[in-house]
């Protein structure tokens, strides 16, 4: 028990041992009586409802952040999948399609940039880019 629970139980003791103070026998030690009334004290709070409900409450907290994790792996997973798929698709290509569409989408080059590259018009590689996004497309439906 931490924090506000442990002031809830020590201001519980305070309360029972002023109303009662004068239930106090003097013939034992007045430490072992207020041990006792703080033992009863400890005992009731971990028997109450109100514990059991933060307990149950902490449970589902620590559930829901190993769902979370869970989640976060299986998602991770699923993603590596598509990247492997994708890949595939990609290296299923034909050798014009697939390089330049790993130029324009993965590299990040223009369509001038990949003109001059590979020293064919503009409009060439428009067309490459368009029949291998249409082909990528047709392998790849399953995952669109």
């Amino acid at each position: 028990m931490t924090g506000s629970f442990n002031e809830d139980i020590e201001q519980e003791v305070y309360i029972k041992t002023f109303k009662n103070i004068d239930k106090y026998k003097e013939q034992g030690k007045f430490k072992s009586w207020i041990s006792t009334i703080t033992a009863n004290i400890c005992r009731d709070y971990l028997k109450s409802s109100y514990n059991k409900n933060v307990e149950k409450n902490i449970d589902e907290a620590e559930f829901l952040q190993i769902k979370d994790e869970k989640t976060d792996i299986e998602s991770e997973f699923i993603k590596k999948q598509r990247q492997k798929e994708i890949i595939k698709a990609i290296d299923s290509l034909k050798p014009k399609f697939r390089e330049v569409i790993v130029m324009y989408e993965m590299r990040g080059l223009s369509y001038e940039q990949i003109s001059q590259k590979l020293k064919c018009p503009v409009g060439t590689i428009r067309s490459r880019l368009f029949n291998a996004r249409k082909e990528l497309a047709e392998k790849l439906i399953d995952l669109i």
